[in-house]
């Protein structure tokens, strides 16, 4: 990670060899915009905050899970709705605190950025890109490190036990079996985690950007800049709501109602989520704005 970081730097830095002199920014040249090192090594500071927190979402999905399995494994002898319950909030908790933990790591980020950059926002905005940079990166070494570690574990105890001792597939007298258990948690609880999360931070940075390269960044709208955590905040609390309807409201009694229990899931986050980018969008948005496109300017309606 660290060696990724300073690959980053490098690179960055030499593109304007390595100037600490401020210079035009690039889409307001009536702007002065802080020096090209600068910029390089927040990038890098981005990088490393982005693939730690990706790395800590892993960690904490697969403590969960892990926890998770046994509570759920207790309550299936008291009935399905019993064991439907603890798997759902388990799978929440995983969730908002991927969620959350990535809106958070990136909100302190922009305001510690902003304490050097001031009124920069190009330069403090391209920084932060880093960091969905690095929540990805360390998405593909937990993926692709998750998925061959999964893979070897179950052909290993399918080769020992089924072609050399005739046992059946995850046959508890096979101790394959734990390590083959182990890796599906590896690969689709620690590598989804941390996939999910780079995705979730690289669209965030990408759309910050955008916005901070409009008539939003010209105007100091500090307010409509954070849209996109705005959203990412809505969400939070709409699926807050959601998560009530599948534990609390809908009783589930038997196998065939949690399928018709989780596609009411889909459709009650996407009504409330509708209702809710149209508050944030009234709240946060001017009825126009401006995007600046390399001398091409496109004004934007909202209504």
């Amino acid at each position: 990670m660290v060696i990724f970081g300073v690959i980053i730097f490098l690179f960055l830095g030499s593109v304007k060899g390595f100037s600490k002199d401020s210079q035009p920014c690039t889409y307001n040249k009536d702007r002065i915009c802080k020096p090209a090192l600068a910029n390089a090594a927040f990038s890098t500071l981005a990088f490393l905050l982005g693939s730690l927190t990706s790395v800590l979402s892993g960690f904490l999905g697969m403590k969960i899970a892990t926890y998770a399995n046994a509570r759920t494994t207790v309550e299936a002898r008291k009935g399905v709705g019993r064991a439907f319950i603890a798997a759902f909030r388990s799978g929440a908790v995983m969730g908002f605190l991927l969620a959350a933990n990535g809106l958070l790591v990136l909100y302190i980020s922009i305001n510690l950025f902003k304490i050097y950059y001031g009124d920069d926002w190009e330069g403090l905005y391209e920084s932060i890109t880093g960091y969905g940079l690095g929540g990805s990166s360390m998405a593909l070494f937990g993926r692709v490190g998750g998925g061959i570690y999964t893979k070897a574990a179950d052909v290993g105890a399918d080769l020992v036990g089924k072609v050399e001792r005739n046992i059946p597939e995850d046959d508890p007298r096979n101790p394959a079996v734990i390590a083959d258990n182990v890796g599906d948690n590896v690969g689709d609880i620690a590598g989804m985690g941390s996939d999910l999360f780079g995705s979730y931070a690289e669209s965030s940075c990408a759309a910050l950007f955008v916005g901070s390269i409009s008539s939003f960044g010209v105007d100091h709208d500090f307010t409509a800049m954070s849209y996109p955590l705005l959203i990412s905040s809505m969400g939070i609390i709409v699926c807050l709501f959601t998560t009530l309807f599948a534990t609390d409201l809908f009783e589930i009694k038997s196998v065939k109602q949690i399928e018709p229990s989780l596609k009411w899931q889909l459709v009650i986050s996407t009504v409330l989520m509708t209702g809710g980018i149209a508050i944030v969008s009234f709240v946060a948005l001017p009825s126009k704005f401006t995007l600046f496109n390399f001398g091409e300017d496109k004004t934007v309606k909202n209504w």
